[in-house]
């Protein structure tokens, strides 16, 4: 006979997730704490109040097969170190203590089917941080490849990572990816094809797959919408053609197990919340208004259950 899993195993919860959720950022008045749910076919809630401290340029990744976290980021002091754990429920809790330096604008991904990284960030660095599946962070492991800021993170390969693009120390942006292992370990850095740019973003899709997209390039001021495919085997496409409104700052999650959606977004003077939703085959969609909720930007985004 089949031994019998019970259905909140890890097993039963190491798989692709069905929601997502979007979190803090700017609107242009402030840093702000709310948060707004994703359902499993895509669809973007209004506010939820927030809990924990308002921010923007923050970090987050699901952790454990069906939960999220939500780290670091920029309150005004600049930065600071806290976390704060999302449940399978979708259910953002106040402040943790953070561990390691405290920053803003890294990015995290998910790794080895239940756990997560963050790494890079401002200022400047190329530290890391490793989240075990009960969602504690680590210290800092210590830096590999460019250090930068405003880069994204993604899954790809069911079990393995990739951090792509970015600004380095001096403004200067970048089209350099770094490989993380199923053990978590970060590769030095690799050349990926593409437009070199900054405030962007990416997700997972097709269970196995990434994307990114959209953002800025610092040195010439020009806003993209392109997006770059991320292989099975962590291998970043040329340019594909932009979809949506151009813009920067934005952020992205899994949703529906094997899709993705690009949300909020900034092109100055405007903030967006609008969203463009990716395909299992990696297909971005046009625009569409995302919720009632609040327009921002610097925000952060990440799937759980």
């Amino acid at each position: 006979m089949f031994p019998i899993i019970p259905a909140n195993s890890a097993t039963a919860a190491s798989g692709p997730n069905d929601e997502g959720v979007f979190g803090f950022g700017n609107d242009g008045s402030g840093i702000v704490s709310m948060t707004n749910l994703v359902s499993n076919t895509g669809v973007v809630a209004s506010d939820v109040a927030g809990a924990g401290t308002a921010r923007s340029s923050l970090m987050a990744t699901e952790y454990g097969g069906d939960k999220g976290i939500f780290a670091y980021g920029y309150d005004g002091t600049p930065y600071i170190s806290v976390t704060n754990l999302v449940s399978n429920a979708g259910i953002v809790a106040s402040d943790a203590a953070g561990a390691g330096t405290a920053r803003g604008s890294g990015a995290g991904c998910h790794y080895g089917t239940d756990k997560g990284l963050f790494a890079f960030g401002s200022p400047k660095t190329g530290v890391s941080n490793l989240i075990s599946n009960t969602g504690v962070v680590s210290s800092d492991v210590a830096a590999v490849g460019q250090a930068r800021g405003d880069l994204g993170g993604c899954e790809y390969g069911e079990d393995k990572g990739i951090f792509g693009y970015g600004e380095r120390s001096g403004g200067w942006t970048t089209t350099v990816s770094n490989l993380v292992s199923n053990t978590g370990v970060i590769a030095s850095d690799v050349t990926s094809p593409g437009q070199k740019r900054q405030q962007t973003c990416a997700c997972s899709y097709g269970e196995d797959k990434g994307i990114f997209g959209y953002g800025v390039d610092s040195d010439t001021s020009t806003k993209y919408s392109v997006t770059n495919l991320v292989s099975n085997v962590g291998v970043v496409s040329s340019d594909v053609a932009g979809v949506g409104q151009i813009r920067q700052d934005l952020e992205a999650c899994e949703y529906g197990q094997d899709k993705g959606i690009f949300g909020f977004g900034w092109n100055s003077p405007t903030y967006y919340a609008i969203t463009n939703l990716v395909s299992n085959t990696g297909v971005v969609a046009s625009d569409q208004a995302a919720t009632t909720g609040t327009a921002r930007r610097a925000l952060a985004a990440c799937s759980f259950n």
